[in-house]
Formats: C-alpha cells, sequence, structure tokens
C-alpha cells in the first residue's frame, strides 16, 4: 500500500520514532490524580515492566493499526480490564478520565511525529485528531467526548492540564516506572526519563523531579536535530518494524490472554501473552 493512501492514524501509529513519547505520555497520565490512584492501586511497573509495555502497545497498535474486527477485540478486553479497577474517588470507566488518557495518546503521538518526521499541515492534523477519537470509544469513551476541532483540543487540553497535580502516588510510579527492578532496563528508561524531562512542561517536570537544566535542553535540542535528520531517511520498512511485530505477535497469540488467578496482587492482574 502506498503510504499516501493509508489514514492519518495509521500513517502515524506505525512509526517507531513515537515510542520515544511513552514515559511522556505516561507521566501526563498519572499527572491526573485519579488516573494516579487507579494506576497505583492495580498496576505494577517496577515487577513486570516489559509485560506492561507489552499491553500498552498491543492496544495501541490493535487500535490505530489493526482490523475492525481486531480493534473491537482490543476494545473489549481492556473495557472488561477497566471494570475491575474501581476504588476511593475513582473509576477506570469514568468519561472525564478515558478522555484524558485517549488525549494524551494522540498528543504524544501528533508531538514526536513532527518532532522525527517534520511538521505536518493543518488539514493533516485535524484528520489525524478525528482518527484518534477511536483511543477513546474503544476504552468506552461516548463518541460525542472527543473534541470536534483542533480548536476543541487546544481550549481542552489547556483545561486539563490546568487541574493536573503531580502527588505522591504519581512520583513513586515514576519512581519505578524509571527505575524497574530489572536493572537491565535502567540505560532504556534512563533515555525515556531525559526525554520526558524535555517533552514536559517545566512545572510537571519539576513536579515529577527530574532534573534540569541549559545543558539539559542543549543535549535534548542536539538529540532531536540528529533525530530529525536521519530518522526520515531511513527505509519505511525499518520505521516501522516494531508494530509489524508486535501485530505479528498479537495475531499468532490470538490476543491478550488473561493471567489465571492466584494469590496475591498479581494473581489478580491481566498479563499478555
Amino acid at each position: 500500500m502506498d503510504p499516501s493512501d493509508e489514514s492519518m492514524l495509521r500513517r502515524t501509529g506505525g512509526e517507531a520514532g513515537i515510542l520515544a513519547g511513552a514515559g511522556y505520555a505516561v507521566l501526563l497520565q498519572i499527572a491526573h490524580p485519579d488516573v494516579a490512584r487507579g494506576v497505583a492501586d492495580h498496576s505494577d511497573f517496577a515487577s513486570r515492566p516489559l509485560d506492561r509495555l507489552r499491553g500498552t502497545l498491543y492496544y495501541v497498535y490493535g487500535v490505530s493499526l489493526g482490523t475492525e474486527e481486531e480493534r473491537a477485540r482490543v476494545g473489549a478486553i481492556v473495557r472488561a480490564l477497566h471494570r475491575k479497577v474501581r476504588g476511593p474517588g475513582y473509576d477506570a470507566l469514568d468519561p472525564e478520565l478515558l478522555l484524558w488518557v485517549a488525549a494524551t495518546l494522540y498528543h504524544s503521538g501528533a508531538r514526536l511525529y513532527e518532532l522525527v518526521l517534520g511538521e505536518r499541515s493543518e488539514q493533516e492534523r485535524e484528520l489525524l485528531l478525528r482518527e484518534s477519537a477511536r483511543y477513546g470509544t474503544s476504552l468506552g469513551l461516548p463518541e460525542e467526548h472527543w473534541p470536534a476541532s483542533l480548536e476543541e483540543f487546544e481550549k481542552y487540553w489547556e483545561r486539563a492540564c490546568a487541574r493536573l497535580e503531580v502527588g505522591p502516588e504519581a512520583r513513586t510510579l515514576a519512581r519505578d516506572l524509571f527505575r524497574p527492578n530489572n536493572r537491565l532496563l535502567w540505560p532504556l528508561t534512563a533515555a525515556q526519563r531525559f526525554i520526558s524531562g524535555g517533552l514536559l512542561p517545566p512545572d510537571l517536570r519539576e513536579a515529577f523531579g527530574i532534573p534540569w537544566s541549559p545543558a539539559h535542553q542543549r543535549r535534548f535540542d542536539r538529540l532531536f536535530r540528529m533525530v530529525g535528520a536521519v530518522y526520515p531517511r531511513l527505509p519505511r520498512g525499518v520505521r516501522t518494524l516494531p508494530s509489524t511485530l508486535y501485530l505479528r505477535s498479537m495475531r499468532r497469540g490470538g490476543g491478550w490472554k488473561k493471567r489465571r488467578r492466584g494469590s496475591g496482587s498479581a494473581g489478580r492482574r491481566a498479563r499478555v501473552s
């Protein structure tokens, strides 16, 4: 298929370059206090980071690149898992929380795409926004809650960001995210922490305790100038290899499968195979 014939969401979602914003999207999500409480009570970044990453990418790639049947299946699995994620002051099926999580996926993907591949036209941005409604509707968000235009999204984003508050749960989750139990992953998570620091607004970066200075900013700017010069010249098959492999894995395994129930909190959590 000619890339120009693909949907904007498909063209964006398949690019490996947007994975550089994974940590950024997670930090934005848990900066919402209710999301942080839900994740703190029902997730396990530190002990199973690769499983958590695989589950997230199955969802993102399934929604953005999968067939209609695959999108429906992935969405049904995630909604079933989210029905169990509720507690004092939070409910994972709350439309406000669904909209915020979906908005962070759209925002981080769009921002990283333009950092590594160049700016898009206004029409392309509008198309991507409309198609990215899938991130929310697959989670159970009523379609009418998704912003209908870039202007509407920017207004929503500004209001939502003004209400963010990085509390103790979010800081603990960020620490677990960037310092998982498996030390072999630390170089990768250190890189994610640095990139996240450069992408976050200063107030959130400070609240998460990510050190930053003019020297950090210069390194960040140099990094993305280099990536922006090299990445677009890579063959598209190389740039989309991670999404291709994850989709192949998802299809070969028949999608997500739940872990058997067992004792302790780990037995109550779902995992991917």
